[in-house]
């Protein structure tokens, strides 16, 4: 925020004084100013994103030096470090240099053999501590690096990432964290699928172009979500979704689609996005497709169908051309299926764009094509349906935090019957010794 200017006369005054010490208050709350700024997001409820209960937990207070060079120790005897100890170090971590610190033993013990016990809450602990400490970038790396790291949050969890970088207009990184729901199929709760439509339609507001992998990136995430909405919004994702997937196809392959993607891998998306114009127009109520999803399919079809006809070289029949026909040895092998698959799209393309256009005339014609833009729309059924759905959420995400502390005081009873018995036998051991 710039200084306030004051006229030289008030410099001395009282009023001088308090304007100077008034906005230094303010520059000192600046984050909390923009928080409460119109047009400034904030999705979540205060309710929602509130600490309070995840640290009224019964605490089980470390020093982190101490938990360090005890797994470092483990670790050089080649034992594993226990599910419970990875667990004390990320729930005590006190500052932003300790984050860094909890980042290498979180890698380390998803290289060790006690790997797949990694505990939901100490997942979700890791990512609270990154968004207490401004980390948010930290959390999204072990995220996008889940094989390495074992972050699978559940969508709880997902939600309060996403949410703190929707707060900072930081939408380029929480589009990061839908395309890993995305990835993880985790869109099975009616917030997450709010967020992540908002999230989807604020950033692509802003981009004019993007390369390929965030088209597959966005038409998946946007198919998907998508699938799980009834409405407008959902049936007009789907269709941008494939319009965006069925691009790829036709520029990259089919193969480029599905790989590593919880997406089909049979040919045909632009088909699939005609069928949905054929399902809506078929349905009664006001369920309608936007305009701007349409504009997206019909621009990929008339693009994709414009390079086809100048790449297409023209047919001569004459016989003096004609190549003479080669030996069985010569001929080229036959292409595997999947080639084959990605082939019969393009001579489809102008069958798919005269169905297109039909369809859209159709639809006009029910009056089912929406003018207001999806941004609009999706925070319509943000403010509309996420209340209700935030209440869901809490109460089970409050029954979640009974269960994980039952399980770690069962984790923490284990471990002391373990160090008795392990001294047990020490005493025995030393105990025979002795005797010989």
């Amino acid at each position: 925020l710039p200084y306030p200017r004051i006229n030289l006369f008030l410099v001395n005054s009282k009023m001088a004084a308090s304007i100077v010490r008034h906005w230094r208050l303010l520059q000192q709350n600046v984050v909390v100013f923009r928080r409460i700024v119109p047009g400034r997001r904030t999705l979540l409820s205060a309710a929602y994103i509130d600490s309070q209960k995840w640290e009224e937990r019964e605490r089980d207070p470390q020093n982190l030096a101490q938990l360090a060079a005890l797994m470092d120790k483990t670790y050089e005897r080649k034992l594993p470090v226990s599910s419970l100890t990875i667990s004390r170090f990320v729930d005590n971590i006190s500052s932003r240099e300790e984050i860094d610190q909890a980042e290498y033993y979180i890698y380390k013990f998803r290289h060790s053999p006690n790997c797949w016990y990694l505990k939901e809450w100490t997942i979700h602990s890791w990512i609270r501590q990154c968004i207490k400490y401004g980390a948010e970038d930290k959390a999204l790396y072990t995220l996008k690096n889940k094989v390495q790291y074992g972050i699978f949050p559940n969508h709880f969890t997902f939600n309060l990432l996403l949410d703190s970088f929707i707060v900072k207009d930081n939408y380029e990184d929480a589009v990061s964290v839908v395309t890993e729901i995305m990835l993880q199929e985790s869109f099975d709760k009616l917030s997450t699928q709010l967020l992540s439509l908002y999230a989807l339609y604020t950033w692509l507001a802003t981009k004019s172009e993007l390369k390929w992998e965030q088209e597959k990136n966005l038409g998946a995430s946007l198919l998907l979500t998508g699938l799980k909405q009834e409405n407008t919004v959902g049936f007009s994702s789907q269709l941008y979704g494939l319009a965006l997937l069925g691009k790829v196809e036709l520029g990259k392959g089919l193969r480029a689609v599905y790989h590593q993607m919880p997406l089909m891998w049979t040919p045909g998306y632009l088909n699939r996005a005609l069928k949905v114009m054929e399902k809506v127009s078929s349905l009664s109520g006001d369920t309608k497709l936007c305009k701007e999803a349409l504009g997206i399919l019909e621009t990929v079809l008339d693009t994709a169908s414009s390079l086809r006809a100048k790449q297409e070289p023209p047919k001569d029949t004459s016989e003096e051309k004609q190549e003479p026909p080669k030996e069985a040895s010569e001929k080229k092998p036959l292409p595997e299926d999947e080639d084959e698959d990605e082939e019969t799209e393009l001579p489809r393309l102008p069958e798919y764009l005269t169905r297109f256009k039909e369809l859209y005339s159709k639809l006009q014609s029910l009056d089912k094509v929406e003018s207001e833009n999806l941004l609009s729309l999706s925070t319509h059924l943000v403010k509309e349906k996420l209340p209700a759905s935030e209440a869901e959420d809490i109460a089970k995400y409050e029954q979640d935090l009974k269960v994980w502390e039952q399980e770690r005081a069962g984790l923490i009873v284990r471990e002391k019957e373990m160090r008795e018995k392990a001294k047990q036998e020490l005493e025995a051991r030393q105990a025979a010794k002795a005797s010989v």
